[in-house]
């Protein structure tokens, strides 16, 4: 046997045998230690039981009653800010924008709105009880606190603004003009029959921030934008008011729906037809084609849909006209979508 070989075995036998001696002595030790571990485990476990039988209800509960009061389970508001955000985002982008800038606004969309609707329900937790609509609301029916309400809104915008920090400066100081529409908005319908107005203003101040995001300006087809999406919101809103009218006269809230009296359809329908013409502007502008064209057309006949549907005021047929605003959003999006997408290939 060579000698380098014979060494080699000898090693391997020594090693062996010590392997063979830790195993005998710390066998024990071994069997202890998993015992311990074993132990520990089944406490955890008992702890864990505990927790889920005495506490989970009560984190379900929690999470229930705050996506109540932040809207989530009625997600049209959501969608009414996002439209006019993406239309924002594909003007500017020319396209389907950068995919940061897309992730940061759809997710703001969720946040500023969800934040939007706890500062509302503060602002407005007195009047919601009188109100049928409203009255089984977290904040009007006792569910949630105002504490409650104000760490989530705080929560919700600090997220929102950590996102935004990751674009540019001018989006960052635009973000601070949303942040105090968001916060006026509920507001003004103590004190003025145009909170419709303030409430288009907060919901389409996405245009601008998303120009100022994606190309680090803010040009003048984003403010006739912001314009387009201002007529729409007093469009819908009014037609959402009108379901309330009767219960605002009672408790003394303000709103379009008041103020127009008796030629709210009118009214509704004037301003109806200046949004498709600021649309036919901003086609005209960016020299759009006929996809773009096709969805405006779409979008003027939801508009008369939703004046049929309003003609003889009844607040669930006025509901409905309301929600069928988020087609009217889609239409124009889905219309500015394929243009991009045609003319790109």
């Amino acid at each position: 046997m060579h000698p380098y070989i014979r060494k080699i075995k000898d090693l391997l036998i020594r090693l062996s045998g010590v392997i063979q001696t830790l195993m005998t002595r710390a066998g024990p030790v071994v069997m202890r230690l998993g015992q311990r571990l074993v132990d520990l485990w089944k406490r955890l476990f008992r702890c864990l039981q505990h927790y889920r039988v005495r506490w989970t209800p009560v984190v379900i509960d929690r999470g229930v009653t705050y996506a109540r009061l932040s809207r989530l389970d009625k997600p049209i508001g959501i969608f009414l800010l996002l439209w006019p955000t993406l239309w924002a985002l594909w003007v500017a982008a020319e396209g389907f924008p950068r995919v940061d800038i897309f992730f940061i606004f759809v997710t703001g969309v969720v946040l500023m709105r969800s934040a939007g609707c706890i500062v509302n329900d503060l602002a407005d937790r007195n009047f919601d009880r009188n109100v049928r609509r409203t009255r089984a609301r977290p904040l009007a029916a006792g569910e949630a606190s105002v504490r409650e309400a104000i760490l989530l809104v705080l929560a919700l915008v600090s997220v929102a603004f950590l996102l935004v920090l990751t674009t540019n400066r001018l989006t960052v100081q635009l973000s601070f003009v949303a942040v105090a529409l968001a916060i006026i908005y509920p507001f003004m319908k103590r004190y003025t029959y145009l909170p419709q107005f303030v409430l288009g203003l907060a919901f389409g101040w996405s245009i601008p921030m998303a120009f100022a995001a994606q190309t680090g300006t803010v040009p003048n087809i984003a403010w006739l934008l912001l314009l387009g999406n201002v007529l729409w919101s007093v469009s819908y809103d009014t037609m959402y008011a009108m379901v309330d009218r009767e219960d605002d006269l009672r408790i003394g809230v303000k709103s379009t729906a008041i103020l127009f009296d008796d030629n709210d359809r009118f009214i509704i329908g004037v301003i109806q037809v200046m949004l498709i013409l600021v649309l036919i502007l901003v086609g005209d502008q960016l020299k759009l084609g006929i996809y773009y064209y096709v969805g405006v057309m779409a979008a003027a006949i939801m508009s008369v849909y939703q004046q049929i549907l309003i003609r003889d005021r009844q607040p669930e047929h006025c509901f409905r006209a309301f929600l069928n605003n988020n087609w009217t959003g889609a239409a124009i999006f889905l219309g500015l979508f394929t243009n991009y997408l045609m003319t790109s290939t």
